[in-house]
């Protein structure tokens, strides 16, 4: 489920709750046998099912008192209170004739009061929480988890399998791990880790040079965000920047 090579595949969305999710998904007939192959697709859906039945907390209840309240995350939230609503920044999709842009709808329902938290995408956050998390993970794990799980989150885990939406990728336990810098990647180290965001937010960690790179900004149908000309641009001056120093 964490490496996305399940056989689910399709749309992400949730439906009434995680646990009618999770029943529909398992009446989902696989698009292949587990392990054959990558496809990005609903599993982690089913994890965060899994999530609330282990812990007997709702999937939101959980990641609020065991990640963001621990780590002072107070932006962070599939629910923003009316006066994050205020600051949240407008998502644009191009206008029809393709040389403008225009305000776009977030998909599945995300943010509303009634929305299904989805593990699939839908928290919103800022870059200072987001580094945050990220800088957790940077220090193995820094009360949350422990350093074996991190090693094992961003360890490659999908062999020789072809993953991730640009090349030379492959795949840890929910983060994508850069195998053979190229392109978009190139300017990082290999076993750097992380993943793209449905519009466009970008997260990585280089832990070999201790960087992490956060870009926010927010696209709808606009191409594959992992392989934008913002997010080569942004990480290679980024790069520059802090190499002239």
């Amino acid at each position: 489920m964490l490496t996305h090579t399940s056989g689910l595949v399709g749309d992400q969305e949730c439906h009434e709750s995680l646990a009618a999710t999770a029943e529909m998904l398992a009446k989902r007939p696989f698009a292949f046998q587990p392990g054959e192959k990558w496809e990005y697709g609903p599993s982690l859906n089913v994890v965060g099912r899994i999530i609330e039945v282990v812990s007997g907390q709702t999937y939101e209840d959980f990641l609020k008192m065991r990640i963001f309240l621990p780590l002072g995350m107070n932006d962070t939230t599939f629910h923003p209170s009316p006066e994050q609503r205020r600051r949240v920044a407008v998502l644009y999709q191009k206008n029809k004739d393709g040389q403008t842009l225009v305000p776009a709808e977030r998909w599945h329902g995300i943010g509303k009061p009634d929305c299904v938290p989805n593990p699939s995408g839908g928290l919103f956050s800022t870059a200072k929480d987001m580094f945050t998390f990220y800088q957790m993970i940077l220090n193995r794990g820094q009360r949350i988890v422990s350093p074996q799980a991190v090693r094992d989150m961003t360890t490659l885990q999908t062999g020789d399998l072809a993953t991730g939406f640009t090349p030379g990728n492959g795949w840890g336990l929910g983060w994508c791990v850069v195998r053979e810098p190229q392109g978009v990647t190139g300017m990082l180290s290999p076993g750097t880790f992380g993943h793209g965001g449905a519009y466009g937010t970008e997260g990585w960690v280089d832990p070999v040079k201790q960087r992490i790179f956060v870009l926010m900004y927010q696209r709808a149908d606009i191409g594959n965000s992992d392989g934008s000309d913002i997010r080569r641009d942004f990480q290679q001056r980024a790069v520059d920047s802090l190499e002239k120093n």
